[in-house]
């Protein structure tokens, strides 16, 4: 049994570094074939950035939705959520406190709180994301990237959503575009599948919940990015452009990809991410939002706070995994 769960876990990791490398060659490869034919920079950064940044969670929930394995596409948005908040600003502020005095951002904290008050009602109301259900969580994700398209091509200010197109700025159409496109397009479903059928015999060889390989391993591990990027930007005291991208993603995680996963199928969510899981994320995105409206830094003792707590929160799960 013990060597059929290292090799589940290895290719369950496996699976996760072809997701992260492919998503990546893909953003690069898509915003270099869309700088060759010409296509304002605004709309990529607001379709193919956005989106693509979020493709290795939005391949693994429909993947996993499409195969019966809708515990891991839960898991996987509430986990990536909670991770955001609690690892990616936490473990970086205890280097250097964050900064909340970012224009516009306060605007996207309520749209997060908005989209997370949508995940709750569905979770305690119908319980589940169905088709009908999934359209409307990706018609608020239009609607989001609709707002952001109207504002900053007013020219009203910058947006901090938008910071992290300039990082995937480059090149036009060449060989090194259409293979970065190919292997982006190729490795996501392939990771995807790796990820999701090994996730899911490895939580019935432990005897667990699917969800908990969605909370913990998918979640860590599609957070990795953004914590080296803020851990990059807090060794250099520029921290401020971490917070955008963190509510960014989380608002991305729940619409885009809660309403993928809805209209691949339905998303039942369990009793035990009821209890636990989900009132997690929400207090972590409170937590986020009380910092962004109130105009707070988060210093290192909130840092330590945000960081202890996902420890404990991973640490509980493991701890009760076979009894939830």
């Amino acid at each position: 049994m013990i060597p059929e769960i290292a090799n589940q876990i290895a290719l369950v990791v496996l699976g996760l570094v072809i997701l992260l490398v492919a998503g990546d060659l893909l953003v690069r490869g898509a915003v270099g074939l869309a700088t060759a034919l010409k296509i304002p920079a605004l709309l990529v950064s607001l379709t193919i950035v956005a989106f693509g940044t979020s493709a290795p969670e939005l391949f693994v929930s429909v993947q996993a939705v499409l195969t019966g394995n809708d515990g891991i596409a839960l898991g996987n948005i509430i986990g990536s959520n909670i991770a955001n908040v609690m690892l990616v600003l936490g473990l970086p502020a205890l280097i250097y406190p964050i900064t909340t005095h970012v224009i516009g951002l306060r605007r996207h904290a309520i749209f997060m709180l908005l989209a997370t008050v949508a995940l709750l009602a569905i979770a305690y109301g119908p319980g589940a994301i169905n088709t009908t259900i999934g359209a409307g969580l990706f018609g608020g994700i239009i609607i989001y990237v609709s707002y952001l398209w109207i504002r900053a091509s007013s020219g009203k200010s910058e947006d901090p959503i938008l910071d992290e197109v300039e990082e995937y700025k480059e090149g036009g159409l060449s060989f090194k575009t259409i293979a970065f496109l190919i292997t982006g397009l190729v490795g996501l479903p392939l990771g995807a599948h790796l990820l999701v059928t090994h996730g899911a015999d490895l939580a019935a060889d432990l005897g667990v919940r699917d969800e908990l390989i969605g909370l913990t391993i998918v979640a860590f591990g599609t957070s990795l990015p953004e914590l080296a990027t803020v851990i990059a930007a807090a060794l250099h005291k520029k921290s401020d452009v971490a917070i955008g991208g963190v509510i960014g993603s989380n608002i991305f995680n729940i619409l885009a990809v809660g309403g993928a996963a809805g209209l691949a199928g339905t998303a039942i969510f369990s009793d035990a991410s009821k209890m636990l899981d989900i009132p997690f994320m929400a207090v972590s995105a409170i937590a986020l939002a009380a910092f962004v409206l109130t105009r707070r830094d988060i210093g290192r003792l909130w840092g330590a706070i945000f960081f202890s707590s996902y420890i404990g929160f991973i640490a509980y799960l493991a701890l009760n995994a076979s009894g939830v």
